[in-house]
């Protein structure tokens, strides 16, 4: 059955019948059931090439992602994708990842949107000031930022509190007498970086503490210069006595760092990573601050990217999801 005879079975116009089965606010709820009712039970699909030209719709969302060599084995971003994909697979569409370099990130966001290939998109590794954020914004292409910006123009996003997940542990820290504590940082840049380093300066001003330099670093991305990073820690001297990681890549190159110095976990010093330790180190059981239900979030996302393609003010999908902090044994007393 086509579009058109499945118009002429329910009397109405083949605009309608369309615009129904593709979502669009103007139709009515009742509308809309009916159609898809009847669609359901007459066994019609949409051809797909038909459905692009009357819409203007490619039926593909994505994510431009200037990927690093980690990011295919990070647990974290493949459950997030994960949700995604599974949640608009079962939406009927379709979803890509792009891997560019990052010199040509932006270059790749305009020729996707010019050439139409697209119809919306994910951004993610959001940063301070974001010009992939600015760009699609002034040319009104629908996207879901995977975190926030500095930037006042109102657009959807989805994110977890990143203030609330180190004052967690920086509390849990404090509590065990620890005054000398680091934070091993990624680049300032990326807003969730800029966000923790804030909030953890804020913490250490609270408890009336005045944070080492050498402690606060801010390079940290992945395995090896997170190695490094604790290594430059562990130079200082006072060394801190705990370390509080924000990205669990780093975390498992800190984790190496700090056995391969010697060091006890959780007695010499104490250590919180952000993020799963799936595949920590000799088995321990790491602190973490934790993200949950990081497929429900990849989901979430995908939602908030189908409401906008189906009308929705992109000012309405806002939303801030809770960290929580998972005990583990490498938090003790502080030493000494």
């Amino acid at each position: 059955m086509n579009l058109k005879a499945l118009a002429d079975t329910l009397g109405m116009s083949k605009t309608t019948v369309s615009r129904a089965l593709n979502g669009y606010p103007e139709v009515s709820e009742r509308t809309r059931q009916r159609v898809l009712e009847a669609a359901a039970a007459a066994g019609y699909r949409a051809n797909p090439v038909a459905r692009h030209l009357a819409v203007g719709r490619s039926n593909v969302l994505g994510i431009i992602y200037p990927l690093l060599p980690a990011d295919l084995g990070d647990p974290m971003f493949l459950d997030v994708v994960g949700g995604v994909s599974a949640a608009l697979e079962a939406a009927g569409m379709n979803f890509i990842i792009v891997p560019v370099s990052p010199a040509n990130e932006l270059p790749t966001y305009a020729q996707m949107v010019t050439g139409r290939r697209i119809d919306g998109l994910i951004v993610s590794r959001t940063q301070v000031d974001d010009a992939r954020i600015a760009y699609l914004t002034d040319a009104g292409f629908p996207f879901v930022a995977h975190g926030r910006t500095a930037s006042a123009a109102p657009y959807a996003w989805f994110d977890y509190d990143n203030a609330a997940g180190i004052r967690l542990a920086m509390h849990a820290l404090l509590a065990q007498g620890h005054r000398r504590i680091a934070l091993l940082g990624s680049p300032d840049t990326l807003n969730f970086a800029r966000q923790r380093r804030d909030s953890y300066l804020a913490c250490m001003a609270e408890a009336g503490l005045t944070p080492d330099p050498r402690h606060l670093i801010e390079s940290a991305i992945d395995r090896r210069s997170g190695y490094q990073a604790m290594q430059r820690l562990l130079a200082a001297t006072p060394r801190p006595t705990a370390v509080i990681v924000d990205s669990h890549l780093s975390g498992v190159g800190a984790v190496r760092a700090l056995l391969d110095a010697g060091l006890a976990i959780g007695r010499d010093v104490s250590l919180v990573v952000w993020g799963t330790m799936a595949d920590g180190l000799a088995g321990l059981d790491v602190t973490t601050i934790d993200q949950p239900d990081a497929r429900d979030a990849g989901a979430r996302m995908a939602a908030m990217l189908l409401a906008l393609l189906n009308g929705a003010p992109a000012a309405g999908l806002q939303e801030l999801w809770q960290p929580v902090l998972l005990p583990g044994a490498t938090i003790g007393p502080c030493p000494g």
